[in-house]
């Protein structure tokens, strides 16, 4: 007589990989109410209700895509269902979003008392994977919505862009006020970045329970840097392309922003510090000499998946605008032996779907001064970390930190990030050995074009799992968007399942 099934789903013949284990273990999963309930080798095929073969297959944790921008370019609700199809589809489970009041987004000011239940409302049914946000206070008024914000809505992380002070969002603005839709005696500078760590300081010192999950993120770029090299590289005709733009925004404008950044978290005492989307050479030396310099501070540093994949010599030129810029090839380098030497904490796609249409000026679309900044990429983060990191000797758990451990227990995400007992059943199918070439024309992004176009990569993603739900097997994106708001920090697992 066959057992009673216990389990809801069972998936036979994983390779197993975790973040905190050198092994891979050839296992299979028992999952029961969306957590992994059963992890050991050769469960029996009856006490689950469903079976699913993997087929020795590599599994990685759900990745936690921790840098995207949602409703940027495009309405939310929009956004959301065909972005998380293309997360989906590159074993994203966890899509943690950058949102403001101002222009771009919603195209609203005031406070976030109105405008992030709106967000939450446009977000609600239209995610195929979980979701949070991460949020920045732009207005005075909003540094005292902090509190409101992380009690009601479980929002933990908030995030500073250094540059828009002075500096428009795709190049020269002398309009930042009305950018960003704040009063015009109001200042979005040093100081109000000051007034916004003292503000998280405070609420770490009310909460003391979740200070390790409570965090600040900065855009590390100064605008009067960017204004004057902009005026000199604009009109310099040697310069042409993704070179002129990096010379536009050089590397040591980041580099005085992380140092300028990091000593007012001192000053205040803001004691976790993510620095964003480090680009360059300059930029990691500077986050790594902080370190050094203000060792009480928790700094977290991230790269995204475009400045490891491309330099300014890409072929796809005006489709790789994005902010801080696509960097030479040394800098390439030098980031990818900064991952090798674990000084990178995490790895993410700064996806901004932003289409052909929006992307390029109609009047001179080969202008990359008029061009909109941003691009996706969500689809391609663990496939173009596997590929290259694969090459360059990095080991499937040192991918499995950067891709889902980090992430989620810098931000709260207690459920996520490992396949272990108690947490959530987020699981991604890779198939090492199989390569593809990078075609826009596949993605279930609407964006339409990639700067990633005819990059072959190795480690193609098979299936994703979200809870346990099959939600993108064998190329296909399956069912209606299932994926759940996330406030953080969330619970600690309920390990007390079945070993």
């Amino acid at each position: 007589m066959s057992e009673t099934p216990v389990l809801d789903q069972i998936i036979k013949n994983v390779r197993v990989v975790r973040p905190h284990e050198d092994a891979i273990e050839l296992l299979d999963l028992g999952i029961k109410d969306g957590k992994f309930a059963q992890i050991a080798p050769n469960i029996s095929p009856d006490t689950g209700k469903e079976v699913f073969d993997a087929q020795n297959l590599l599994g990685f944790p759900g990745v936690v895509d921790a840098h995207m921008h949602i409703g940027i370019y495009q309405r939310l609700n929009k956004d959301a269902v065909t972005e998380t199809k293309a997360a989906a589809m590159g074993g994203v489970t966890t899509s943690l979003n950058y949102i403001r009041t101002g222009q771009y987004y919603l195209n609203k000011g005031g406070s976030y008392r109105d405008f992030f239940p709106e967000v939450l409302a446009l977000s609600a049914g239209n995610f195929f994977v979980d979701y949070s946000y991460h949020i920045a206070p732009i207005a005075s008024q909003h540094i005292d919505e902090i509190p409101l914000l992380f009690e009601e809505h479980g929002v933990s992380s908030f995030k500073i862009f250094m540059f828009y002070g002075g500096y428009g969002l795709h190049g020269l603005s002398d309009q930042q006020n009305l950018f960003l839709m704040i009063n015009k005696e109001e200042r979005y500078d040093f100081a109000h970045f000051e007034f916004i760590m003292r503000g998280l300081t405070r609420l770490m010192e009310k909460h003391p329970e979740a200070r390790d999950t409570i965090s600040l993120s900065l855009h590390c770029e100064v605008a009067e840097i960017l204004n004057a090299y902009t005026k000199i590289v604009e009109y310099d005709s040697s310069f042409n392309g993704l070179h002129a733009y990096s010379a536009a925004r050089p590397p040591h404008s980041e580099g005085l922003a992380i140092c300028i950044a990091s000593y007012l978290a001192h000053e205040t005492n803001c004691a976790n510090i993510n620095l964003l989307h480090l680009s360059s050479r300059k930029a990691m030396e500077a986050a790594l000499t902080m370190q050094t310099a203000f060792p009480h501070i928790n700094f977290r540093r991230e790269v995204t998946v475009g400045h490891l994949l491309l330099d300014v010599d890409t072929p796809n030129t005006i489709w790789a605008k994005v902010n801080p810029p696509i960097r030479p090839r040394a800098d390439v380098e030098y980031l990818w032996q900064a991952v090798l030497n674990h000084q990178v904490d995490w790895i993410v796609s700064d996806h901004a779907c932003c289409s052909a249409e929006q992307k390029r000026s109609p009047k001179d679309p080969n202008n990359i001064w008029l061009a909109k900044s941003g691009f996706g990429g969500t689809e391609y983060l663990l496939s173009g970390v596997f590929s290259e990191g694969s090459k360059r000797g990095m080991s499937y758990n040192q991918m499995a930190k950067l891709l889902s451990w980090n992430p989620s227990q810098r931000f709260g995400l207690l459920e996520k990030g490992d396949i272990a007992i108690g947490y959530d059943a987020d699981l991604v199918l890779v198939d090492p050995n199989e390569s593809f070439v990078v075609s826009a024309a596949e993605s279930e992004s609407q964006q339409g074009y990639t700067p990633f176009e005819g990059m072959e990569l190795t480690g193609r993603v098979k299936s994703t799992f979200l809870r346990g739900n099959l939600i993108f097997n064998n190329g296909q994106v399956l069912g209606s968007p299932t994926g759940r708001y996330l406030k953080r920090p969330s619970s600690n697992c309920d390990r007390n399942f079945a070993a």
